[in-house]
């Protein structure tokens, strides 16, 4: 039997925006007021009264070919088994090679402890046989999680039966969260503001 291999899809089509996840993450995992381990992208799109935001939650990809891991001194950041990326807060000496590394800006420094935390697919919820907290709290179940080796999962019908997207596939670090139907402005890396007028207002639109 396939060693588990935890994945998510982020299905946008059913994500509102509502930041459940932003919310779910910072109460189970601590996370300080003023940093985020997930976080949510929006963008505008459009020339009023036809303008519309896009929403991309972002969260760590807990990659198989994990950039970060490769590049940290003191190998406190580590993939297990499972796939499942963590940082051992014993060894991390808060030097910041692994957010340097990092492509998907999801690292940050916790400013309690001094030391490099992120998503970890709640890797104690996981063990215990519950979902991530984000996933669990999302109003619309636009998030799903599971074993993406386990082909009775519903990660893994769902990634077998939809087309899916990751953020910067250029990277080649082969990562874990999929997002159905994203829009390709608010995944891509380049963004750009214009202003316009209306009704003698200067409107700025992220795009």
């Amino acid at each position: 039997m396939a060693e588990k291999r935890w994945a998510m899809v982020i299905d946008m089509r059913r994500c509102i925006g509502c930041h459940a996840c932003t919310v779910a993450c910072k109460a189970e995992m601590a996370v300080p007021l003023e940093v985020n381990a997930t976080w949510m992208k929006i963008i505008e799109k459009g020339v009023y009264p036809d303008a519309r935001r896009f929403f991309l939650p972002r969260l760590c990809n807990n990659c198989a070919d994990a950039i970060c891991a490769r590049n940290c001194p003191t190998q406190a950041t580590y993939k297990r088994d499972d796939g499942i990326v963590v940082v051992d807060q014993h060894r991390c000496i808060g030097c910041k090679y692994c957010i340097a590394s990092c492509p998907y800006d999801v690292r940050y420094i916790n400013p309690l402890k001094n030391i490099v935390q992120k998503c970890y697919f709640c890797s104690h919820r996981v063990d215990a046989g519950l979902v991530p907290a984000c996933v669990e709290t999302c109003p619309t179940r636009a998030m799903i999680f599971g074993d993406r080796n386990d082909s009775k999962s519903e990660v893994a019908q769902v990634l077998s039966t939809n087309a899916t997207s990751v953020i910067k596939k250029e990277m080649q670090t082969n990562p874990h969260v999929f997002y159905i139907s994203a829009d390709e402005a608010v995944m891509s890396n380049v963004e750009k503001e214009i202003n316009y007028r209306t009704e003698g207002t200067i409107i700025k639109l992220r795009i």
